[in-house]
């Protein structure tokens, strides 16, 4: 997967894929789409890049079927629809392209999730972005606060410098659904370091404690599950400015699963690991063991929390000793807690005593 294609390169690639099904039916064979198998038992380790990308297994869609050649067909209108956006210099939300879908007779949509695997099955088998096809998710990106500058090219063209610490207010800068170079520039910047943190209460309260400023570092709220466009400026950021990125989240299995989308990739995006995950990013906490030596308020495990942390001794992603052993601990002891646990110690716990200790662990010195 590359950086952003120009017009011309994605419209190439979206007719590659229709003429290769055309030439399938002028020969009097049905035509095919070959796409990845999208499963824990398909994904392996990439030595070169640090990431999870897919492995060998494949699936072939063909038009045998009723069901497949609904699918393809789907993709046909998409792609259609995607160089009508280029051509007009338009772009659309996933929801807006459901619903454009009531016009495509056979090729109607019957779900939400439909339209959001067509267009996740035309970035694989046209390496472009979802970006490049002009498509953006409902979801805003991230907020961030930090003594970071960077550059945003306005709906007029223009480009507007913005310091992510001086020109915003308390909620920080909000990133766009694109983050890309013909986008966001990223300027200059007075950081020590990175930090992802999973719930809006405790970036709100590390922004109102001022730890972007005393700890030397941009604050980045995550808002649970992170979109892409937030996977991606901690990319750059990271890779540009060398700077390390710290993932402060709950200590549950979903929050862990957060840091492996951040650091390795998500299953659902693993062909563009390469290009969304941070493989250098190191989980600060909550910790499983940081339960009990800050004697933490916890809740009990539920039967899901049970599953998934079961399931996630399995998940490649978390093959190390380190990683084996915090969740074999969770089971354990059957607890999980918040972030927000902190605040037993009081407001100022969190950015005086515990971040400090757990960062001076990873040689950042406050």
């Amino acid at each position: 997967m590359s950086e952003a294609k120009s017009r011309e390169e994605v419209i190439e690639s979206l007719n590659q894929v229709a003429a290769e099904m055309h030439d399938k039916m002028l020969k009097g064979e049905p035509p095919t789409m070959t796409l990845p198998v999208r499963s824990k038992t398909n994904i392996e380790f990439n030595k070169r890049l640090g990431v999870y990308k897919y492995g060998k297994k494949q699936t072939i869609r063909d038009a045998t079927s009723l069901g497949s050649a609904r699918q393809l067909l789907r993709a046909l209108h998409v792609i259609d629809f995607i160089e009508e956006m280029i051509d007009t210099a338009k772009s659309s939300t996933l929801r807006e392209m459901y619903y454009i879908s009531e016009a495509w007779g056979l090729g109607k949509f019957g779900t939400q999730n439909e339209s959001n695997n067509i267009a996740e099955d035309l970035e694989i088998v046209t390496r472009c972005m979802r970006e490049d096809f002009k498509l953006r998710p409902e979801e805003d990106g991230a907020r961030m606060i930090g003594n970071v500058t960077i550059e945003e090219r306005n709906r007029r063209g223009d480009w507007m410098r913005i310091n992510c610490r001086d020109d915003v207010g308390d909620s920080g800068y909000g990133l766009p659904y694109n983050v890309e170079p013909e986008k966001i520039r990223l300027i200059d910047e007075d950081i020590d370091f990175i930090m992802a943190i999973e719930t809006g209460g405790m970036f709100d309260r590390l922004v109102e404690n001022g730890f972007d400023e005393s700890a030397r570092c941009a604050l980045i709220h995550l808002k649970g599950q992170p979109a892409r466009s937030t996977r991606r400026m901690i990319k750059r950021m990271s890779e540009t400015w060398k700077k390390p990125v710290m993932v402060f989240a709950d200590c549950d299995p979903w929050s862990f699963r957060i840091f492996a989308s951040i650091a390795y990739g998500a299953i659902k995006t693993a062909h563009i690991s390469e290009y969304l995950a941070t493989p250098s990013s190191t989980y600060l906490g909550i910790t499983a063991d940081d339960i009990l030596a800050y004697d933490l308020p916890s809740d009990k495990l539920t039967p899901k929390d049970v599953e998934a942390l079961k399931a996630e001794l399995t998940d490649p992603r978390f093959a190390t000793s380190e990683w084996q052993g915090q969740i074999q601990m969770m089971l354990d002891e059957g607890k999980k807690a918040e972030q927000q646990a902190l605040a037993k110690y009081g407001l100022d716990f969190v950015t005086d005593t515990y971040l400090p200790e757990k960062l001076a662990g990873f040689g950042l010195s406050i």
